[in-house]
């Protein structure tokens, strides 16, 4: 992968908050449902989701930092020189090996020079230098004798309402396989956030994937969101608007009651501080009054006298 900062488009001193924004546009921007057939997307989705997994980590941001691990994740070897094996010639162990090459002894032994070591003796029964555990050259290797590959990421939609994100409400989500798993929603997720499930991918040659759940916010009947504000109707009788009334109005923590003062003016929304998504927004509750069905003809004589004898501006 390449250099995360520059997936990312950041500098190496951004912030958490910087790095954050940077991967929910590219998401939003790569997302898989946004471009179902485009395989680049998918790739520039999945390799923008592993730099911020590599930022996201303040340890492993430092070791990527310090020049211990790469742009993967892996660490980086300091013995070890790809560019060495053209044109070397060194004798394979015994005798046996061919020449001109590397024998798989001498590969090794770059790999654990840069652990500050090598293996003593032959490849077999060794000893490594710390504490004195048993050395196995073969760790990493399936049980054919071909080397470990993991399996495929996978990315998953899950959709989750409001009221259950705003109270980390654990989620079922399907898998490609059928498989239903109950998944943790962290604190205070937000759209578009993804999930990492260790080993819930695609199998390989040995340590299967993981699956990148991304989580979607269901479109609530009751709630818009304006990032953590959120904004909901609740309608009023002509009659509670003009004399007053008692009126329960739903937040994501259950119903309040309202005490609305006779002549409410409903031009305005009234704000419920701290009501808003995860307690750090607010809701705005919009008053609409609703005239009663199929008209009356009581209040249609009100409203010609008002017209009449008591009008009012309203309007610029």
């Amino acid at each position: 992968m390449r250099d995360p900062y520059t997936v990312l488009g950041v500098p190496r001193s951004a912030s958490e908050k910087d790095i954050k924004s940077a991967y929910r546009k590219l998401a939003k921007k790569y997302h898989p449902d946004q471009n179902p057939d485009d395989p680049a997307a998918h790739g520039k989705f999945a390799e923008a989701t592993n730099a911020y997994d590599l930022l996201n980590d303040k340890d492993k941001r430092a070791q990527f930092d310090r020049g211990e691990i790469d742009a993967d994740g892996n660490p980086k070897f300091a013995g070890f020189n790809p560019g060495g094996f053209s044109g070397a010639s060194r004798g394979a162990r015994g005798g046996g090996g061919a020449a001109g090459g590397f024998s798989a002894e001498d590969i090794l032994k770059e790999f654990m020079s840069g652990f500050g070591g090598q293996p003593r003796g032959g490849m077999g029964g060794d000893r490594g230098p710390a504490g004195g555990a048993q050395w196995d050259p073969f760790a990493g290797t399936t049980a054919g004798g071909g080397r470990s590959m993991k399996g495929e990421d996978i990315v998953v939609n899950a959709t989750i309402s409001l009221e259950d994100a705003h109270n980390a409400k654990p989620i079922d989500v399907r898998m490609p396989s059928g498989k239903v798993l109950s998944v943790k929603i962290p604190a205070k997720v937000e759209e578009g956030q993804q999930i990492r499930l260790k080993g819930q991918g695609s199998p390989g040659l040995g340590e299967p994937g993981d699956a990148l759940v991304t989580v979607r916010f269901e479109k609530s009947r009751q709630f818009r969101r304006d990032g953590a504000d959120l904004r909901t109707d609740v309608a009023l009788a002509l009659y509670e608007a003009v004399l007053g009334a008692k009126v329960r109005v739903p937040t994501l923590d259950g119903s309040v009651e309202l005490n609305l003062p006779p002549g409410v003016d409903t031009s305005k929304a009234l704000r419920l501080k701290g009501k808003g998504l995860y307690g750090d927004g607010d809701l705005y509750v919009n008053l609409r009054v609703v005239l009663p069905p199929g008209g009356d003809p009581d209040l249609e004589a009100l409203a010609r006298f008002m017209r009449d004898q008591k009008p009012y501006k309203v309007r610029d």
